[in-house]
Formats: C-alpha cells, sequence, structure tokens
C-alpha cells in the first residue's frame, strides 16, 4: 500500500511531467495505486497524491474490470457547456465533503498503462471522477473550485482535525 499525500503536502502543488517510459517501474505503481485505492475506499487516485509528480491517473468505479481505468498523458478535449452540482471529497482531504459544479460531459484523449493512445468520451460519475483526477495533474484540489471563504473553512478545519491526530500519534 502506498502512503496517500494530503492537503499541506507540497507534492500536490508541484508541477507534473509527461510519462515517457511505458515500462514495468510504471505498470508496477498502478497496481499499488489501485491496491491503495481499494484499500482507502475510492474511485480516483492521481500520482501526485501518491508522491509522484507525473501526469497519469487511474479510476475504479467498482463495476469490475470495464469500470477501472488508467489515464496516461490525459488531456481534456471538450467539455459541455451544461454543468451540475456534485457532492466532492478526496483522499488527500479525508473527511471533507463540498458541492462542486462541473460539466456533466467531457471527452478526455489519453494513453493506457502500455503507451497506447485513446479517447473516451465520458459523463456521469466517471466525467466528474475524470475531472477532478485531472484537477491533480494541474496542481489543482476540488476546495479550489469552491468560494475563498469556504476553501478557507475546510482548510483550516482540515488543519485543525490533523493537529488533534498527530498530537494522538
Amino acid at each position: 500500500m502506498l502512503d496517500i499525500y494530503t492537503l499541506d503536502d507540497e507534492v500536490l502543488r508541484e508541477d507534473t511531467e509527461s510519462v515517457k517510459s511505458f515500462d514495468s517501474s510504471l505498470r508496477m505503481l498502478v497496481d499499488a495505486m489501485f491496491e491503495t485505492l481499494t484499500e482507502a475506499d475510492g474511485v480516483g487516485l492521481a500520482a501526485p497524491q501518491v508522491g509522484v509528480s507525473r501526469k497519469f491517473f487511474i479510476v475504479d468505479l467498482h463495476e469490475g474490470e470495464k469500470g477501472r481505468y488508467v489515464f496516461v498523458n490525459p488531456e481534456i478535449i471538450e467539455t459541455s457547456i451544461e454543468e451540475g452540482p456534485y457532492e466532492e471529497g478526496c483522499l488527500s482531504i479525508p473527511g471533507f465533503y463540498r458541492e462542486v459544479m462541473r460539466p456533466l460531459r467531457v471527452k478526455v484523449q489519453a494513453q493506457d498503462v502500455n503507451g497506447k493512445h485513446f479517447t473516451i468520451d465520458a459523463s456521469g460519475l466517471l466525467a466528474r471522477v475524470i475531472q477532478h483526477e485531472n484537477d491533480h495533474l494541474n496542481k489543482t484540489l476540488f476546495i479550489d473550485h469552491l468560494s475563498e471563504e469556504e476553501r478557507d473553512r475546510v482548510v483550516k478545519a482540515f488543519r485543525k482535525k490533523n493537529k488533534k491526530k498527530r498530537k494522538k500519534d
């Protein structure tokens, strides 16, 4: 299992680099990320969240193999005009959930773990997770979509909660 970096860890706000090598180390990291995601009971995990400043993320919608995706060097090439709210959370800000407005559909180009290019049109939860995880590759957290006041409340509450937790450890 990999460590999941949280809100105050600098790696979440660092620039990410494109993946150039589609080798066994990438596949092993992706496998470890899926194990970590399952253990954390999440639906998406981006490389920066496990301390790797590379452009890729995984999605597991818990629908067997058809709900598992790997997006390497993704690029969202189209979004719908229609937006909708959805309560989002993040493994890097555990325990905090807020409503975020996002486009309802996206079209994304990416590569799989072997470097093969693909394009996917996504809607519903998959579109939401793709946008959330892709944000991580661009130094953005879901709280950055909130008003400044609400974002500050979440950050303050997160730090207070984690300060208490560190004292217990």
